[in-house]
């Protein structure tokens, strides 16, 4: 089996990672991607995640860990392997804030508008929700991005159960900082 963190970018998917390590799930990470100002606490990916559409060799290194993939990436994952996805959902006008405040610190310009991005993010969303569907190898746990920040315990109890795995929940739920919750709306 393959634990993966899946969600759009800048969902909180570095967090799950984080609590995963915390509470003694192994992870498949390389550091290739170190902590910056977005991410003071890293974002434990593998690099090898970026070569899935062509080369998913290495998946076998992930046996047994959990490995962070971008939800554009899902619909790649062979067929071959038992996969848990722990799946971040993020109020979509977060992301898209979390997405322009990094995009600003890194002076780089800003994508297509609010709109056209939230509409283009519900069609990926709900394609992926039918995709998984389809995949009897994938059993998915839904993760509201709002309820772990706000409720990190009821998030920490639900993985290990999921996962088949004893974990360290007060390891977990140590790891959520609040403070790090820095784009956020009033209506989750």
């Amino acid at each position: 089996m393959i634990t993966v963190v899946s969600g759009l970018p800048r969902s909180g998917t570095s967090l799950v990672m984080q609590m995963l390590q915390a509470g003694g799930h192994p992870i498949l990470s390389d550091d290739c991607r170190q902590a910056d100002a977005d991410n003071p606490r890293g974002y434990l990916e593998y690099s090898k995640v970026r070569t899935l559409e062509r080369d998913a060799s290495w998946l076998a290194e992930a046996e047994g860990r959990a490995v962070k993939i971008v939800s554009p990436l899902l619909t790649r994952l062979p067929s071959g392997f038992d996969y848990r996805v722990i799946f971040v959902r993020r109020n979509l006008r977060e992301v898209i804030q979390s997405q322009e405040q990094m995009l600003k610190r890194r002076n780089q310009p800003s994508g297509p508008d609010s709109a056209t991005m939230i509409q283009h993010f519900e069609r990926h969303l709900m394609s992926i929700d039918e995709w998984f569907t389809k995949c009897p190898n994938i059993r998915v746990l839904d993760c509201q991005h709002a309820t772990l920040m706000t409720d990190p315990a009821s998030v920490a109890h639900a993985m290990p159960q999921f996962l088949g795995r004893a974990l360290d929940i007060t390891q977990m739920i140590g790891i959520v900082d609040p403070a790090l919750y820095r784009q956020r709306t009033a209506v989750n």
